[in-house]
């Protein structure tokens, strides 16, 4: 009798500990944000310190940007600050005398807004990038550059 007397009061003290565990662990949850940081920087890819444009009010537009295998963008510029976040495939940008880059998928960056530069895809697959250009309503997100 003592024995079994002795198990349950180990079970229910087992059964508490493991409740009190699992309150504890969604407390912790719950106190947390669930978002795993991508990038965090004041400046572009190539070191130019991250302005926003005073236009006119804030606008932020968000874009999937699409290079198929061989395909290029246009020399430009950025009149606002571009978030770049490569979703697939293997994106090459010649920024001229800043040398060339190349982002993978599962790469982030702020990519340059004075330094003319192009983009292209020397891949065998489809580049996407999720751009997020953070501007002002007057203010072009891409400025075609010669």
């Amino acid at each position: 009798m003592l024995h079994r007397g002795l198990t349950l009061a180990l079970a229910v003290i087992v059964s508490h500990a493991m409740t009190v565990r699992a309150t504890a662990q969604d407390a912790a949850q719950a106190t947390e944000y669930p978002a795993k940081p991508l990038l965090s920087t004041g400046t572009s890819i190539l070191g130019e310190t991250i302005r926003y444009p005073k236009a006119g009010p804030a606008h932020v537009t968000a874009a999937i940007v699409t290079l198929a295998p061989g395909a290029r963008t246009i020399m430009h510029k950025h009149g606002v600050p571009l978030f770049a976040y490569i979703l697939d495939g293997e994106l090459t940008v010649d920024y001229g005398s800043h040398g060339t880059r190349t982002y993978r998928q599962g790469q982030s960056f702020m990519e340059a807004m004075a330094v003319a530069h192009f983009g292209v895809n020397n891949g065998s697959q489809p580049v996407r990038l999720l751009a997020v250009y953070m501007g002002a309503k007057r203010a072009k997100d891409v400025v075609p550059a010669k």
